[in-house]
């Protein structure tokens, strides 16, 4: 017998002792490998989604910049929005949390410490059940044999006659009926239940984040380092019912900045108490032009969580939104219109009578806008009094060290003893701005004091779009001119297959108008190299030609057009859909109606003018020739037709069961289903020439149609 020194001799048993004295380690070995995995894999992340949250955003793609800022956190604590999807999140969180605990510990509970072995075994297969369902259907191992039948070897037309010989056509036909049933009944449930959106039901469209995807806010910054990455996602898509109406170039505008301070484009305090104090709430818009006959109908769906400017090639005469009225706000002079919360769906909106304008002059139609009054929180004022109103834009101004706006000034400066306007200051300073700047979107400014801008002016370094329209807009204003910053997109992709232009938002863009005081317009100024040259308007091209040019024939273009047609058809199907797919039909079913209507009356008084014509040999000899190989060929059918037939499926049906024999051992199966069959001679003759023909070479055949006449005879 061994004894305790040799069993303690054996290492897994000191193992076993060395952990049995110490509890501690043998938890910390049995519980390190899930801390791990829960701090290397849960935790990690938690961290780097934090650490996100103090980087910033570019303004104009949407891309993460890794340069540290607290707005984010400030944005937290200030909106109103950001605190309530703050609140409804943890709120959410905590409910999912107790909801867990109160169900699933209990469960799980009562099955490991409670059940009995019999209901731990039901409780368990119910998760295996779904485990297993995952393997139902597969191939058998038999299946897949040495010497698969011929119609499992790929050879179509055995496969077929199987198919065929296999089927139960009865119950085919009514799956087929049932299956047409209920495509019917959802075809007519889908035309008369309008769509709805679950998150106008409840509170989820709350839930949503209201961060615009392609970046435009009312700020654009301009950093020492940007690096501008491609978006190609779609952002917009407008149908048009005329064509003719599409712009070779087309500059959508969104939004005008105005103000410029400390390296920041934004939008004034005096433009956005004007925009405030125009707020409304409507299903419709009237624009400040007037109709024109043959004036197009622009459609446009733009994406979620896009933007809350709406985008426009210029002024309009009604703008309609989809799905009811809207809480917005409308700015004439500067042919903006902004929603009041960016949507979180797919948002639709159509205008009419929009004018495709280069240049903005005054409105032609000056609507009485309703002003609501701008509530302003005295407590958040300083020394708790109100806030006196922000002094009218004049863009003109430069907050600009000395140094900054001497060199500005320098570079803006026109040639000694020359007199230049609007235009040809325009297209000086887009000259110079080409010839020292190239294009690119990953940009690095030289390191160095001053505004950021200024010093990429002086730099010959390559720039993106906004770098280029903020230098003109400071040397416009330098100058002397009123100049101002328009961001939205330019150009877009035509999509022939659904008909419908493509805006993605690699087509962002910005640009910037500058007032003629000659013409008292503002004049839209592209100082991008490729951009359009001041005042010059696009190429004369017939509205086929724009088109080619535009056109977009990669499959995501393809897919877009399905994505669009879905939008349209089906989601987009609401009651004013119904209405008008209904009288589409009604006018459709009156119309077929009314020609199949002239159709018999045509073919009635055809026929009955024939027949009050004389009647003659002709005539006569005509009518008896049809009336008599009309019954001849009901008595062939009657008489040789089915054989006829079964032969003729005879001759091609060699490879599966013969069609005459088949008909035999119908008729032999009906023979032996009658109760009250005779035992005569005569039946048992039929039964005889109906076996031969089943089971009998073909060469002994009696005649199959008189055996099978006979039969039919006996069933009676």
């Amino acid at each position: 017998m061994a004894t305790a020194e040799q069993h303690d001799a054996v290492p897994s048993r000191r193992l076993s002792a060395f952990f049995y004295r110490r509890r501690w380690l043998k938890a910390i070995l049995l519980l390190l490998p899930p801390l791990g995995w829960m701090t290397v894999i849960y935790l990690a992340s938690l961290a780097v989604l934090l650490a996100t949250a103090f980087w910033q955003q570019n303004v104009l793609t949407g891309q993460i910049e890794r340069t540290f800022t607290t707005a984010n956190l400030e944005a937290l604590r200030t909106d109103d929005i950001y605190r309530q999807v703050t609140l409804r999140t943890v709120g959410m969180a905590v409910a999912v949390t107790i909801t867990d605990a109160i169900l699933a510990f209990p469960l799980a509970y009562y099955m490991v410490r409670v059940a009995s072995r019999r209901t731990q075994a039901l409780l368990f297969l119910l998760v295996i059940n779904l485990i297993d369902s995952a393997e139902t259907g597969q191939v058998p191992a038999e299946v897949s044999a040495a010497a698969p039948p011929a119609w499992m070897r790929g050879e179509w037309s055995r496969l077929a006659r199987r198919i065929h010989q296999a089927t139960d056509w009865r119950v085919a036909l009514i799956g087929t009926g049932v299956f047409g049933g209920v495509v019917g009944l959802s075809a007519l449930l889908f035309f008369a239940l309008p769509r709805f959106e679950i998150g106008n039901s409840f509170f989820l469209e709350n839930m949503v984040t209201r961060q615009s995807k392609t970046g435009f806010s009312e700020t654009v910054k301009f950093d020492d380092v940007t690096d501008i990455r491609q978006d190609t996602s779609v952002a917009l898509r407008v149908e048009v019912s005329d064509r003719g109406a599409i712009s070779a170039n087309p500059y959508w505008r969104m939004l005008v900045l105005d103000g410029y301070e400390n390296g920041v484009f934004s939008v004034s305090p005096a433009l956005a108490d004007q925009m405030r104090a125009q707020r409304r709430k409507a299903a419709q818009v009237s624009g400040s032009s007037r109709p024109r006959a043959g004036d197009a109908v622009w459609t446009f769906y733009l994406e979620p969580a896009t933007t809350r400017y709406l985008p426009l090639l210029g002024s309009f005469h009604l703008l309609q939104f989809d799905g009811g009225p809207q809480e917005y706000a409308v700015n004439d002079e500067l042919r903006l219109l902004r929603l009041e919360k960016t949507p979180v769906k797919m948002f639709a909106y159509r205008v009419e009578g929009m004018r495709t304008e280069s240049a903005l002059g005054a409105v032609e139609v000056l609507q009485p806008r309703e002003v609501v009054p701008v509530y302003r929180d005295p407590s958040a004022e300083p020394d708790a009094r109100k806030k006196s109103p922000a002094p009218m834009p004049t863009f003109l101004d430069l907050h600009l060290e000395e140094a900054d706006l001497a060199k500005v000034a320098r570079w803006a400066q026109s040639p000694a003893g020359m007199t230049e306007g609007a235009q040809a200051f325009a297209e000086r300073a887009c000259d110079w701005l080409a010839r020292r700047h190239g294009y690119s979107l990953q940009v690095t400014l030289a390191a160095g004091d001053g505004d950021p801008l200024v010093r990429w002016m002086e730099s010959t370094s390559p720039g993106h779009c906004e770098l280029f329209a903020g230098a003109f807009t400071l040397l416009a204003r330098s100058a002397g001119y009123p100049a101002r910053m328009v961001t939205g997109f330019h150009g877009g992709s035509w999509n022939e297959g659904s008909g419908h232009l493509i805006i993605r938002n690699s087509d962002a863009h910005a640009w910037c108008e500058v007032f003629d005081p000659t013409t008292q317009t503002w004049v839209r100024v592209d100082p991008t190299p490729g951009g359009m040259a001041p005042g010059s308007k696009p190429a004369e091209e017939s509205a086929e030609a724009v088109l080619a040019r535009m056109r977009d024939t990669s499959w995501s273009g393809k897919l877009d057009g399905v994505r669009m047609f879905w939008y349209r058809r089906i989601v987009n199907f609401d009651q004013s859909s119904q209405v008008e797919l209904a009288r589409d039909a009604k006018n459709a079913i009156e119309a077929r109606a009314k020609r199949l209507k002239e159709i018999i009356n045509r073919r009635l008084a055809a026929i009955s003018e024939w027949l009050k014509q004389p009647w003659d040999v002709a005539r006569l000899v005509a009518w008896i020739s049809v009336v008599v190989t009309a019954f001849a060929l009901v008595l062939g059918w009657r008489g040789h037709g089915r054989l006829v037939w079964l032969r003729w499926r005879s001759g091609w049906n060699r490879g599966g069961v013969d069609p005459v024999r088949r008909e035999a051992g119908r008729w032999l199966r009906r023979l032996e289903q009658k109760p009250d069959h005779p035992a005569g001679e005569e039946w048992t003759r039929i039964r005889a020439d109906l076996e031969r023909l089943r089971y009998g070479p073909r060469e002994g055949w009696p005649n199959p149609q008189a055996a099978f006449r006979n039969a039919k005879r006996a069933c009676r």
